[in-house]
């Protein structure tokens, strides 16, 4: 079945963060794998360092995403990003990313 729904994750990273950020993606649990109406994801660097990394994922449907976004895979799919946030706020230190999801439907293949 051809995906007809797309995740994108815009993610910031401060730039001593960055080599952190591609750990985490090479290390991955890979939860996501197995989730009905999962289908592909890509992870894109950006070619300067200024700019967001991409996080593309693709699925059946909507509700597909959704369920995913309400699991415990998507907790631990994010637990070690969202601990190092949490450890930056009780330092007393910025954020060393952020992120800004968006949703598409697919029209053409």
């Amino acid at each position: 079945m051809q995906p007809s729904f797309v995740a994108v994750n815009y993610i910031r990273c401060r730039p001593e963060y960055r080599p952190r950020f591609e750990e985490l993606f090479s290390t991955r649990a890979k939860a996501i794998d197995t989730l009905p109406g999962f289908q592909n994801m890509h992870v894109l660097k950006p070619r300067k360092d200024d700019e967001e990394y991409l996080i593309v994922s693709y699925w059946e449907s909507e509700e597909a995403f959704s369920a995913w976004t309400k699991s415990e895979a998507f907790l631990e799919g994010h637990k070690r990003g969202f601990e190092d946030i949490a450890q930056a706020k009780a330092e007393g230190k910025p954020s060393p990313m952020s992120s800004d999801f968006k949703t598409y439907q697919i029209i053409a293949h």
